[in-house]
């Protein structure tokens, strides 16, 4: 039902002594498999896109000390700052996604016994499904961003990091995609006809224009790999 784990399965409480962040990847990824709710899916996709921005400020940190690339430079320093920023973004997002799908499992424990619990919980929970719903909607606008400096990456001219540049925009992509997921399992639950239809066109624009740039980035990457002749 929530940004972080997709369809409510019950109710549930953090397991005891978790910690609000992780400090490795091995744990974080531990927590990923297991039987918790959150971190899920949503959260999973943060992290992804988190990869794909670090590979293009990895590719631009390289041309950027790369006398070979000197005429790139200000575009490779360009793509570095904005990857960075959207690093950071991304892992916030992260955290705001979890706490998302915290809120909608603390909506539905509320009490329905009489009509005005009943009344009051539907407010709640609607307002939940609504955040959860929007939190994976902006992590896929700055994956379409993502997806937009992978291209822009590709103007590096670097042949030898055309496969890292690749990569970034499988993973952006992934995320993207990954996020209309977390977007449309809450719609399925939420009443707001109206937040619904501008959440709707807003993340098909953003299906359209992602997979307009993958297929973009793409083409240039294939190329790039191809043997010489």
């Amino acid at each position: 039902m929530a940004a972080g784990g997709g369809t409510l399965r019950g109710s549930f409480s953090s397991p005891a002594g978790k910690a609000p962040g992780v400090e490795t990847l091995s744990e974080y990824l531990s927590q990923l498999a297991s039987e918790w709710p959150t971190p899920g899916g949503g959260s999973a996709a943060t992290m992804v896109a988190a990869a794909g921005a670090s590979l293009v400020a990895m590719v631009g940190r390289i041309c950027s000390t790369n006398p070979k690339y000197a005429a790139q430079r200000d575009l490779a320093l360009e793509l570095v700052a904005q990857a960075d920023a959207l690093r950071d973004e991304f892992l916030r997002s992260r955290e705001r996604d979890e706490a998302a799908f915290d809120r909608v499992v603390a909506a539905t424990a509320m009490p329905k016994t009489t009509d005005s619990e009943k009344h009051a919980r539907r407010a709640a929970l609607e307002l939940a499904l609504a955040h959860a719903a929007a939190e994976p909607l902006a992590v896929a606008q700055n994956a379409l961003d993502l997806l937009r400096f992978t291209q822009s990456a590709l103007d590096l001219n670097n042949a030898n990091l055309i496969s890292d540049i690749g990569c970034a925009g499988e993973f952006a992509h992934a995320a993207l995609m990954a996020c209309a997921y977390n977007v449309r399992i809450n719609h399925k639950f939420m009443r707001d006809i109206a937040a619904i239809e501008a959440q709707r066109h807003a993340l098909e624009r953003y299906e359209r224009e992602g997979a307009a740039l993958l297929a973009s980035v793409r083409r240039a990457v294939n190329a790039g790999l191809m043997p010489k002749a």
